[in-house]
């Protein structure tokens, strides 16, 4: 192995990259057009463009990845996570061209990639699976008669992929058919398979895999677990080893289970097998182990494998182009052991609603003191064409406690300004009493996610006195300077999280603010350190800002994000909100899938008007009142940018 082709982008290219140059082999880079000036496409030895701007028009072009190497003068293809890297087809295509395939054999990955399948093959081999239907019969009328002999709550998944794309959870009978149709259309988007599964659903289960690796010579282990169960939409937020939750006897059998499984299909490299775990080790009974059930396998690298990384000390990258070199596995299972506890975090490009967004990156500052793989510069541009994520944030320390310290205090540290970003969810999930004790699972963001989001705009919005300054900052500018400043008081009107303030700021010398806001007394704010640092009542306050608008700015206030917009030159009141009442507007980029009201039809307050794909998901955009519709302005198809008008109601009578 000479030179690695990387079919992937970001982050884990980036990740691939390092570990294939420390072995001293050289790498190529594949890029779309959107992604031309990419930090992987700067740090590989060479690097190809693959033309397009979506996944489908570049990284999941097979015939132009297998050119892209064959023009290199690559001799392996690593196909990171996520795109192809679940294809048998591609990865047999690989092996056609003569390239070493970085992955398990096609046929382990059809024997196990496919969420049916597996559950079959681990049937046999007793390895406990939940009550469900993976049957060839697709059709709406099975899959109905199915869901009453299962019962609900029940799982509809995508057989194919993973990454959370194609679930949706059914807690009703009625709600099957949309249920059936929406993870088919975004089964098929993502994946290029529209089958179907459905799973007996548990309450309040734990999601807990296991990293296994395989070599070409019949050696097979595992290194431990990880406990994932921190999610939204049936992705992964957190994650973290070892699992609070397992124990060394549970331990073991999770790994057996996993190993068994790798082992029956001919399994070589990294995979990871998926489980859920019902009840937690300090609820079971004397009498009763908790229980756990395969979920699915995924057959290629995790985005998580860093904290096992952390953990077991092993570079997971250099074991898996070894292993594709045919070298034996570098360790035996009795040298696998675990060191202190690691916790990692992704960091989204999304808010606190788990609504993706797009924009370009205007400030970024990494935290140092802890493990950060991203893939981020200042001036980048977040599109709608790939995933969310803009990078993942771990912390490995001698106890759990510690290591959430460390990480929450990282994330604190951490500057992206320019676009919402999920980094204060993260930080208050972190510091959630019951995640802290242990104690999340899956349920735990459908649970407590309203208490943590009102945790989060209560800080946003507190101390409205140092907003107005940091307001006025970032206004007037790092050269602005109060020794000759006017004495009198600047009106002021802002507004934070939809909330105005109205304010009263007077400029005074010696880099002083006095500052009235929300009618409260007035305070005085001072400006230190090149106007990077604000004074309050004895308190320091660190300061970074970013504009985002010609009126709209980012702040960051002692680790808190606030996007304030300065409305002082706006009339008081001007109807906006009676116009607003009658549109429906995206509330970002993305493409129109589904419609599901026309024109002069009567709607319900939180029914489902619309259906967009954005970073790789579905969402649906819910009425935000009863009423009759006036227009539809979009069709199934049609490419829609932030507050663009989707649909308007009719004004009420």
């Amino acid at each position: 192995m000479k030179r690695l082709l990387i079919a992937n982008r970001g982050e884990i290219a980036r990740r691939i990259i390092r570990t294939a140059h420390a072995m001293g082999i050289a790498t190529v880079a594949v890029h779309s057009d959107v992604d031309a000036a990419a930090l992987h496409v700067a740090e590989a030895t060479q690097a190809v463009a693959l033309g397009g701007d979506t996944a489908a028009q570049s990284y999941l072009r097979i015939e132009a990845l297998i050119a892209a190497a064959r023009a290199s003068g690559a001799d392996a293809l690593h196909p990171g996570y996520g795109f192809l890297s679940e294809s048998p087809d591609f990865a047999q295509a690989v092996i056609d061209a003569g390239l070493i395939w970085v992955g398990p054999p096609p046929a382990a990955i059809r024997a196990l990639g496919n969420k049916s399948g597996v559950k079959r093959l681990a049937m046999e081999l007793g390895v406990p699976c939940l009550p469900g239907y993976a049957g060839a019969d697709q059709s709406d009328a099975r899959f109905a008669s199915e869901a009453a002999r299962i019962g609900v709550p029940l799982m509809v998944k995508a057989a194919a992929g993973g990454g959370g794309r194609g679930m949706r959870l059914v807690q009703h009978a009625d709600e099957l058919a949309a249920a059936l149709a929406s993870a088919r259309s975004e089964a098929a988007s993502a994946f290029g398979d529209g089958e179907l599964l459905l799973e007996r659903a548990l309450r309040s289960p734990r999601h807990v895999e296991v990293q296994v690796f395989a070599d070409a010579h019949g050696h097979c282990i595992h290194l431990g677990e990880r406990d994932c169960s921190v999610q939204r939409r049936h992705q992964k937020l957190i994650e973290e080893s070892p699992s609070p939750a397992v124990d060394a006897a549970l331990r073991q059998r999770l790994g057996e289970s996993a190993i068994r499984l790798a082992q029956a299909a001919g399994y070589v490299g990294a995979g990871t097998v998926e489980f859920l775990l019902e009840g937690a080790l300090r609820q079971a009974q004397a009498d009763r182990e908790p229980q756990f059930f395969l979920m699915e396998m995924n057959t290629r690298l995790q985005v998580e494998h860093p904290v096992t990384e952390a953990v077991t000390g092993f570079d997971l990258v250099e074991w898996q182009l070894r292993v594709a070199r045919g070298e034996p596995l570098p360790a035996t299972q009795r040298e696998v052991v675990a060191s202190g506890h690691a916790i990692e975090v992704r960091l989204c490009a999304e808010d606190e609603a788990f609504a993706p967004h797009t924009g370009v990156i205007r400030r970024f500052v990494a935290p140092d003191g802890v493990r950060f793989d991203h893939a981020l510069h200042e001036g980048m541009s977040v599109t709608p064409h790939y995933d969310s994520m803009l990078g993942k944030l771990i912390a490995h320390a001698p106890t759990r406690d510690q290591a959430i310290a460390r990480l929450a205090g990282a994330l604190e540290r951490l500057v992206v300004l320019g676009l919402p970003t999920n980094r204060g969810l993260l930080i208050e999930c972190l510091r959630d009493p019951r995640f802290r004790r242990g104690e999340a699972g899956i349920a735990f963001l459908a649970d407590h996610g309203e208490a943590i989001r009102a945790a989060l705009r209560e800080r946003e919005t507190r101390d409205p006195a140092l907003v107005v300054a940091a307001l006025w900052v970032a206004m007037a500018g790092p050269r602005h300077r109060l020794a000759l400043a006017p004495p009198f008081e600047r009106p002021m009107r802002l507004r934070l999280r939809g909330r105005v303030i109205e304010a009263r700021l007077c400029e005074q010398p010696a880099d002083r603010l006095r500052v009235t806001a929300d009618g409260a007394a007035a305070e005085e704010v001072r400006v230190l350190a090149g106007h990077a640092r604000l004074a309050q009542g004895g308190v320091d306050h660190t300061l970074h800002i970013a504009a985002v608008d010609t009126d709209e700015w980012h702040l960051q206030i002692d680790g808190t994000d606030r996007f304030v917009a300065d409305e002082s030159w706006r009339p008081a009141s001007n109807g906006s909100a009676a116009q607003h009442a009658i549109e429906l507007r995206a509330p970002f980029n993305g493409r129109v899938v589904a419609l599901h009201a026309a024109a002069q039809q009567d709607v319900s307050a939180g029914a489902t008007l619309i259906v967009i794909e954005s970073m790789k998901l579905e969402h649906a955009i819910a009425a935000p009142r009863s009423g009759r519709l006036a227009s539809v302005a979009v069709e199934i198809g049609q490419q829609v940018a932030t507050q663009q008008l989707l649909m308007s109601f009719e004004a009420a009578a």
